[in-house]
């Protein structure tokens, strides 16, 4: 090489070097956010808003009508307001005036800009909804509930308390501030039935396989013969294992072992800095692969049921389409839990998956070698803010009320990193070019291909799923030559899961497609399919059965003359990992 092109590559390298610094600052100052996503966004917007005389003189007529509808409100309360209904203003105090008023105009603005920021010809649909999600936070933002002089539930509380519960809503808001801001905060007092190993996680059971990124458990027997086929839990990397076996009366795992099936989990690490460059392969090595052979040797059967969730899901599906294409057969049967294998349509997550944002995420992880789970939490936040951010400061900061702690909070806090190779490849590979649908995923240095998969196949989709929406986890319907059983139940990614029989409001739908079967859509197949009563566990349960043999005597709890030998009592040591 020259000297001159020795020069240039220098002067490259400091000006790549430089880009990123100026990244990796930006996103620290944003939290994780590209402001360029926004910024291209709302200059299609505005282009294409400029172009359209039409639309702009509807907007105007409807900002000109506001004050009307509003004067007819108020004249005459049952006047029907033409937006749809808020459960913020639920409470009979805000249809008296001037609260009234104050919800009648929010309301209408909210609808002014939701028409203002979609249905603009021309625009892009991601630029679209990244505008229309970008107002509508803003908006939430100076809605009249979030602020106590105009909130007349905050007033009423504060009357019938005497002042109390001002108090004790500034006492809330000191010791929130007080967490973030300590150099040490003394560390909360958690009950007993809220602890790992204590409460949560409890299930017996026996690591008996580790490997550098994940543990595998399995679970001692309650029954007194088991179904021959074994069943592979697959979490995500991105979350605790034990969101499956929370509390003991909604443990997914304590009950599929209730039911007379052999349970295994992977418990996954929780990486560092050390780990940054371990990717997708080292996953699907370190983890499933790891699984399959330990369970084939512990429990003698050739045969068994995989289940993964969320991202686990992902995660199994390419290692059942990997041993599809290399001729294995163990896997009995497939389950999805919320779990994607096309993302061409991931919901409003999508906001947050754009070129701009993975290379500001590449550039922040590169300094510290792995994406922080409070990182990957601000954005699920933001997805929910009305649930997770605005009403916590109304009921907390205002009201004075403190929230119980329950078993899914204390998981949810447990939070999780990512090594920065192996989020890189995830966001790029699925998210963005959606390789794994396409046909074009590669592992072992081969690709890999849906099509491949016929295997019986139960894929579970929640209705009100904000990271895995239901329509999205229905094209497996199309990506494979499998028999596809699906069941749609209501609650959201992680409460729709955990649903137990006896757990109260509950209820699904539940149909097989055959593979030569008549494909429908989704919206022809809810249609179609009747509403069920109760926990989608039960239909699941059916259909696991279905696909076992006949019940023997129980494998033993690890294998030590086949190298499998009992390291520890479950949870294993992995989960406690900070």
């Amino acid at each position: 090489m020259t000297q001159q092109a020795q020069s240039a590559d220098i002067h490259t390298a400091h000006a790549d070097f430089l880009d990123r610094m100026a990244r990796m600052a930006i996103g620290k100052t944003t939290g994780g956010m590209a402001p360029s996503t926004l910024w291209s966004a709302m200059a299609d917007w505005a282009v294409h808003l400029g172009t359209a005389p039409g639309k702009q003189a509807m907007l105007t007529e409807k900002a000109l009508s506001a004050p009307g509808i509003l004067a007819a409100r108020m004249m005459e309360p049952d006047v029907t307001l033409p937006v749809k209904d808020d459960r913020r203003f639920a409470s009979e105090l805000w249809d008296r005036p001037p609260f009234s008023v104050l919800r009648d105009s929010f309301l209408l603005t909210e609808d002014w800009w939701q028409t203002a920021t979609t249905g603009v010809r021309g625009m892009s649909p991601g630029n679209e909804a990244a505008l229309s999600f970008a107002v509508r936070q803003a908006l939430d933002t100076v809605s009249p509930t979030n602020f106590p002089h105009l909130n007349p539930e905050v007033l009423s509380r504060a009357r019938e308390t005497y002042g109390a519960s001002v108090v004790r809503g500034l006492m809330n808001t000191a010791a929130d501030v007080h967490a973030k801001v300590a150099p040490d905060p003394a560390p909360r007092q958690t009950p007993s039935e809220l602890t790992v190993g204590q409460g949560l996680a409890t299930t017996p059971g026996k690591v008996v396989a580790r490997s550098h990124l994940a543990e595998l458990i399995q679970y001692g027997p309650t029954t007194g013969t088991v179904h021959p086929e074994p069943v592979l839990i697959i979490p995500a990397w991105i979350m605790k294992f034990y969101i499956l076996d929370l509390s003991a009366h909604n443990s997914m795992v304590r009950w599929l072992v209730d039911q007379g099936h052999t349970v295994f989990m992977i418990s996954w690490r929780n990486p560092g800095a050390e780990d940054r460059d371990l990717g997708m392969q080292n996953y699907l090595d370190q983890g499933p692969r790891m699984a399959l052979d330990a369970i084939e040797a512990i429990t003698g059967s050739r045969r068994m049921h995989g289940v993964g969730y969320c991202l686990g899901g992902t995660l199994l599906a390419i290692q059942a389409a990997a041993m599809k294409r290399d001729g294995d057969d163990r896997l009995a049967s497939m389950t999805l839990l919320a779990a994607q294998a096309d993302f061409s349509e991931p919901g409003e997550l999508a906001l947050f998956v754009s070129e701009a944002q993975v290379a500001l995420l590449e550039d922040l992880m590169a300094q510290q070698g792995y994406l922080d789970g409070n990182q990957m939490a601000g954005a699920f936040t933001m997805l929910r803010s009305n649930d997770l951010v605005w009403s916590r400061l109304i009921h907390e900061n205002m009201m004075g009320e403190q929230a119980e702690p329950n078993d899914m909070m204390a998981w949810n806090a447990d939070t999780t990193r990512m090594p920065y190779r192996m989020h890189s490849e995830y966001l790029r590979g699925l998210f963005l070019e959606n390789r794994l649908s396409h046909g074009k995923y590669r592992i072992d240095g081969k690709t890999v291909s849906l099509t491949d998969l016929d295997l019986p196949i139960c894929a579970v989709g929640t209705e009100k799923d904000h990271v895995a929406p239901w329509t999205s986890v229905y094209k497996i319907h199309h990506l494979t030559d499998a028999d596809v059983t699906f069941i749609l139940t209501n609650g959201g990614h992680n409460a729709g899961i955990i649903s137990e029989p006896g757990h109260r409001h509950r209820h699904y739908r539940m149909a097989t497609t055959p593979h030569a079967g008549r494909y429908l859509d989704h919206e022809a197949w809810r249609k179609e399919t009747p509403v069920q009563d109760g926990s989608w566990w039960t239909g699941w349960g059916t259909w696991l059965r279905a696909g076992s043999g006949a019940r023997v005597a129980p494998p033993p709890m690890g294998r030590p003359d086949a190298g499998y030998r009992v390291l520890c009592d479950a949870p294993g040591d992995y989960v406690f990992q900070t």
